[in-house]
């Protein structure tokens, strides 16, 4: 099994920035992606970056240019710095790890961390 911590959630006035990381820890052979994901009160889970281990990265259109996602594949750690917040960036924040367990294929997983929130304050 693939464990996420996460840290660096909390309470922040409008165009402040705060500083997410996620761990992964467990069963981990090879790490494809981590990143980030989110959710908003009363709306499904969307994407706000996802850095894969070539380097490339995926990013929601509402967060390009204010929210930068740095990876250590070492420590298989996920870091996201988040700038110049809106209140619209409200939610409980998800960190997210995709690879393999063992050389098999067929040991695929697909990890969730427990979330952290993020309330940003007019």
């Amino acid at each position: 099994q693939v464990q996420l911590v996460e840290s660096g959630g909390g309470l922040v006035q409008a165009g402040g920035s705060l500083r997410l990381s996620c761990v992964a820890s467990g069963s981990i052979f090879s790490m494809v992606a981590m990143g980030w994901y989110r959710q908003a009160p009363g709306k499904q889970r969307e994407l706000v970056a996802v850095r894969n281990s070539g380097g490339g990265t995926e990013s929601g259109d509402s967060v390009k240019g204010r929210f930068t996602i740095f990876r250590d594949n070492a420590k298989n750690t996920v870091i996201l710095q988040v700038n110049n917040l809106e209140p619209e960036d409200t939610g409980v924040y998800y960190c997210n790890a995709r690879g393999y367990s063992t050389r098999s294929t067929y040991s695929v997983f697909d990890a969730w961390g427990q979330g952290t929130q993020v309330t940003v304050s007019c």
